[in-house]
């Protein structure tokens, strides 16, 4: 087996889910996640949704970088911060707020727990 991890794309129909009922604010967003790696406490893949608007709470590490599409990350108390295809952030455990999918998105994402 190699250390190098090719190709970084989507294969097959990935895994399909939904944001809880209780953080659900709005639309009826649909989750497809492409998991390319997981191992030792590491995850990266690529990750979409469709329209809608949710709760985030969040204990782990997250870099992403958004490929298409148009979101909204609120912080609690904070003003909204739209992404777009090429913004990338980092959101570090303890961040609570909402993320909102105006126009389908798609990123990729490293997960660190």
């Amino acid at each position: 087996m190699s250390d190098l991890a090719l190709p970084f794309a989507p294969d097959g129909p990935g895994e399909v889910d939904r944001p809880a009922a209780n953080r659900l604010i709005a639309g009826d967003p649909v989750f497809t996640t492409w998991d390319l790696e997981e191992r030792d406490g590491l995850f990266a893949g690529i990750w979409q949704s469709t329209p809608g608007k949710w709760r985030v709470a969040y204990d782990e590490w997250e870099y992403f970088n958004i490929l298409s599409g148009h979101s909204i990350l609120t912080e609690d108390d904070k003003p909204p911060v739209h992404l777009r295809a090429g913004d990338r952030m980092i959101i570090r455990p303890g961040f609570k707020g909402r993320w909102e999918v105006v126009e389908t998105t798609v990123k990729d994402y490293v997960i660190r727990v």
